[in-house]
């Protein structure tokens, strides 16, 4: 069977589906192709949902500070919808300080923005996080290192952000967002695996399924997350990219939370404590999550096959997860059995998406998305569709990069910052961080 559409996107994750439904809006028909039963079941539902603005450049603080907005207006970005709706938690959120977090360019590119910080000396983090322990270890060291039960080198401070927090359930924030767009109008299919992609004149021509159906389009948008890399392959696309994208395994841990830290409806915030080497977030009922910040004491669970990665979490990595947590918060328990999810993600060189078009006309890319991308979903589903319809246009996105601005914000950002083609972001603090 043969089925036309203006654009085929594949992968029906937070992002997918954002996508789709921009590309909708914009007055085109849509269709997703998934290989999963339902929106938001491979990356996303794995994803911690954490909300922060901290990035090492200008355009990474712009675009998650709009997308903070459309969160809070969810139902408003939906265009309604039926409950229940994802909820951001407005909880605040703390880095600690390390050698590798530059406050004073953080607070600028803050100030920029207009986003309101606050800098905490060590007293008063301890006063305004309940249970913490402010002693310094850097750098991050093996659970089973004795260094790593040392006494600590002086007093951390941090950098606290109010409108930080969390997305209580990711997976039914794409779903939010997949209804939104079969509402504008859009196709989903699921249980679908892209087999190849046609081409004809140096433009794509749409993509064939596993059943041997054919969807005939001028426009693919790939956003497969781990999967991306494999099918720009099957599009024979990449060889003009300057930055790498490779399949990783994370891990999550669910643990109860520290007496204290959270109290009835108000929740404790989200901490970034790249001191250590993790971080943790309210989660549902009295708990915490517990994830990792890629310390370079421990190994990268890199993986050449998504589908063959485990799906469950581990006890070594949940022992080093969440003892680093208790080294943290010393009134935090810890089971002995681990509790959690594992997934994977598709992590860029530089920890910094690709959104992009690629040498094959026709061909776009929203890949790369580390895990730490769920947070700008809204706006990066409006970025890609702004690529699209200007390339489309006939706009030479390579030497002229489109320049995006927020709705809500007002703030511009420079979508050369997300470039296949872009110098490695060497300032990055190297870790998905939710």
């Amino acid at each position: 069977m043969i089925t036309t559409a203006d654009a085929v996107v594949v992968g029906a994750g937070v992002i997918g589906a954002a996508v789709a439904l921009e590309l909708a809006r914009g007055g085109s028909t849509v269709i997703v192709v998934d290989k999963a039963g339902g929106p938001g079941q491979g990356s996303t539902s794995a994803s911690s949902a954490v909300i922060r603005f901290n990035y090492s450049t200008w355009d990474g603080v712009a675009i998650s500070w709009e997308a903070k907005h459309c969160w809070e207006r969810w139902a408003d970005h939906l265009d309604g919808g039926t409950p229940p709706l994802a909820q951001f938690r407005r909880t605040g959120f703390v880095m600690l300080d390390v050698p590798v977090t530059d406050f004073t360019s953080t607070a600028a590119l803050f100030d920029r923005a207009g986003i309101p910080y606050e800098l905490w000396d060590p007293h008063e983090l301890r006063e305004r996080v309940r249970g913490i322990d402010p002693t310094r270890h850097w750098p991050p060291k093996p659970v089973a290192a004795d260094a790593f039960w040392g006494d600590g080198d002086g007093q951390l401070g941090a950098l606290w952000c109010p409108d930080g927090g969390f997305v209580d359930d990711p997976q039914l924030a794409a779903i939010n967002l997949a209804d939104a767009a079969h509402r504008a109008g859009v196709t989903l299919m699921f249980h679908r695996r892209v087999v190849a992609v046609p081409a004809a004149h140096g433009r794509v021509a749409g993509v064939v399924l596993d059943n041997g159906d054919r969807i005939d389009a001028p426009v693919v948008v790939n956003v497969a997350g781990p999967w991306s890399t494999a099918l720009n392959n099957l599009a024979e696309v990449g060889d003009d990219f300057t930055v790498g994208v490779r399949p990783m395994r994370q891990e999550v841990h669910q643990v109860p939370a520290p007496a204290g830290f959270n109290d009835g409806e108000r929740l404790g915030p989200v901490v970034a404590d790249i001191d250590l080497g993790t971080y943790l977030r309210p989660a549902g009922g009295d708990s915490l999550l517990v994830g990792g910040t890629e310390p370079e004491c421990d190994p990268l669970q890199w993986i050449d096959d998504p589908d063959a990665a485990n799906p469950h979490p581990t006890p070594p990595l949940y022992e080093a997860q969440t003892t680093r947590a208790a080294r943290r918060f010393p009134g935090l328990r810890v089971p002995a059995a681990p509790r959690g999810v594992a997934g994977v993600y598709d992590v860029a060189a530089d920890w910094t998406p690709i959104y992009d078009r690629t040498a094959l006309s026709g061909f776009y890319v929203a890949m790369g998305t580390s895990g730490n991308q769920f947070k700008n979903a809204p706006v990066a589903g409006r970025v890609v569709a702004s690529l699209v319809s200007k390339i489309e246009a006939g706009h030479d996105h390579d030497s002229e990069p489109v320049q995006f601005v927020g709705e809500h914000t007002g703030l511009s950002i420079d979508l050369g910052s997300f470039s296949r083609r872009r110098a490695l972001n060497s300032a990055s603090s190297g870790t998905v961080l939710g």
